[in-house]
């Protein structure tokens, strides 16, 4: 019966959901998602090209930047694929093999941006409370552990509820309410028991994104009571400055990642645009956003965009 079943849900369709109301707009409605897809790639590719090729930012600090334009390239591809198969009204069919590895992809990298912006906060405490030992402690070597122990973490995380999902019936409606897959969209559509998933689920998400929320605000609780034994006024304000790029990240990450789950869970019968709206801002926000602000706010960054941009300029303005 379970192999059965098992068969059943691997071989069943599901169908995803534009914008729900506006489907008539959903030619242009790809505009402007193609436009904040191309800005993110172009952002995060530039970032790991200057982190690459510039030998000054071989540097811990760097090196989990570019971690974290991987991370946000991993979280947003996935989905954009699928996005646009529905707003071009080219397929709304998924089949649940294929919905299971997206939502795999979604959710590891999801995590493991946590991950990353932990790592990067232990980074600034070190730097800051630290600063003579910092290039010892903070080694390549261990930085790569670091990731490769992040993306671990997540994705091993995540095996016993698609283990699980495989062997659930959808004998209901196989609608979908995002343009993609995510993990409590799909299990409200199975006829059958879901305590496990909903109760495993709400464990990963506390040992993962509340151990590294929890990691993040001690790093800072231990860098301000080292900033505010620095005598200037100058020297307090320059320290904190290090750190304002990151909680830019830490905010664009766990203010719509909460407010995503508060709407799945104690907004169910509010107007499907908003899910569809918070679960965009959701995946789409922060691979915008970071190149931004840490082109912004980081001098090293800023210029070596503007360098990458307006050489080519350059070049061809002297042939």
């Amino acid at each position: 019966m379970a192999t059965s079943n098992a068969s059943n849900a691997l071989c069943s369709t599901f169908y995803l959901t534009g914008i729900p109301g506006y489907e008539e707009f959903h030619h242009w409605i790809s505009v402007p998602f193609c436009l904040l897809y191309l800005v993110g790639v172009m952002g995060n590719c530039g970032i790991l090209h200057i982190v690459r090729t510039d030998p000054r930012l071989h540097e811990p600090m760097y090196y989990f930047l570019a971690m974290l334009s991987l991370t946000d390239m991993g979280m947003s591809l996935p989905p954009v694929i699928t996005l646009f198969r529905v707003l071009w009204s080219i397929s709304r069919e998924i089949q649940f093999n294929v919905c299971v590895v997206q939502m795999f992809l979604i959710h590891t990298f999801s995590f493991t941006e946590s991950s990353v912006l932990l790592a990067m906060a232990l980074d600034r405490y070190v730097a800051i409370c630290h600063p003579l030992r910092y290039a010892t402690i903070l080694t390549p070597k261990l930085i790569a552990k670091i990731g490769i122990a992040a993306l671990l973490r997540s994705a091993i995380a995540l095996i016993p509820l698609l283990v699980r999902l495989a062997f659930f019936p959808f004998c209901h409606s196989h609608v979908l309410s995002h343009s993609y897959c995510l993990h409590q969209d799909i299990i409200r559509l199975a006829c059958a028991d879901t305590k496990f998933n909903v109760i495993y689920g709400l464990v990963v998400i506390t040992m993962l994104w509340g151990l590294d929320s929890l990691g993040i605000l001690v790093s800072y609780a231990f860098i301000l009571h080292s900033v505010l034994k620095i005598a200037s006024r100058e020297g307090r304000l320059k320290a904190l400055n290090t750190c304002a790029s990151h909680i830019c990240a830490v905010l664009i990450l766990y203010v719509p990642m909460i407010g995503l789950s508060i709407v799945h869970r104690f907004a169910k019968h509010s107007s499907p645009f908003i899910h569809v709206f918070m679960a965009h801002i959701y995946l789409m926000v922060p691979p915008v956003l970071n190149p931004i602000i840490y082109s912004v706010k980081t001098k090293q960054i800023r210029q070596g965009l503007l360098h990458l941009v307006l050489s080519p300029k350059i070049s061809s303005t002297l042939m």
